[in-house]
C-alpha cells in the first residue's frame, strides 16, 4: 500500500503516527469548547500528552492490522485536523466509517474538504472499500454540506444514535459507494 501525505495550501495532511502526542494533545485542549458538543464526555486524561503518546502507540498495532487509519492536518508543526477511517471491514462488506474534526480557526477554509477529499480517494483505490460511511447531527450544518458536496448520500435517520456530550443524539447516516 502506498503512503499518502500531502498538502493542502500550506497544511501538510500525513500519517496520524507522524503527528506528536503534545501537538494532539494542544489540539484537544485548544479546541475543547468548539468540539464538546460532537465528541463523547472525556476524562482530563485525554488531554495530556501521555494520553495521546498511548493513543499513537495503540494506533500503529491498530494500523499494521489494517483496522483504522488517520491522518493529522498540520500547519507549521501544529496538529490543526484529525480524519479517521476506522471499524475498517474487509471481506464481501469492505466499508469503514469516516470521522474529522478542524481547529475553530481553520473552518470554512476548505481544508478539510480537499483532505477529505484526497485522503477519500486514496482510502476507496488503495484499501479498495465499496463503502465510506459518515454520520452527523442533524443541526451540523457544515458536516451535512460538506458531506454532500464530496459525494455522500443520505441513507437514514438513527434515533439516540450516540452519546455525545453526556446527551443521546440523533443523526443523519450518510454514505459514499465506490463507483
Amino acid at each position: 500500500m502506498r503512503e499518502l501525505n500531502f498538502n493542502v495550501g500550506h497544511v501538510a495532511v500525513v500519517d496520524f503516527s507522524e503527528s506528536n502526542s503534545q501537538s494532539v494533545a494542544e489540539y484537544f485542549s485548544r479546541n475543547q469548547k468548539h468540539l464538546e458538543a460532537s465528541m463523547p464526555k472525556r476524562p482530563s486524561e485525554f488531554y495530556t500528552q501521555a494520553f495521546w503518546q498511548e493513543q499513537l502507540s495503540r494506533y500503529q498495532l491498530s494500523r499494521a492490522a489494517g483496522n483504522e487509519l488517520r491522518f493529522a492536518l498540520v500547519d507549521s508543526g501544529k496538529v490543526v485536523g484529525i480524519i479517521s477511517y476506522d471499524q475498517i471491514v474487509k471481506g464481501p462488506f469492505r466499508a469503514c466509517y469516516l470521522g474529522y474534526s478542524i481547529d475553530r480557526e481553520y473552518q470554512g477554509k476548505g481544508l478539510m474538504r480537499e483532505a477529505l477529499s484526497q485522503t477519500i480517494s486514496y482510502v476507496l483505490d488503495e484499501l479498495n472499500m465499496n463503502r465510506v460511511m459518515a454520520n452527523y447531527e442533524p443541526s451540523n450544518q457544515r458536516s451535512a454540506k460538506l458531506l454532500k458536496s464530496l459525494g455522500f448520500e443520505r441513507e437514514g435517520y438513527a434515533r439516540k444514535y450516540l452519546k455525545l456530550n453526556g446527551m443521546w443524539r440523533d443523526h443523519i447516516l450518510t454514505s459514499l459507494i465506490s463507483d
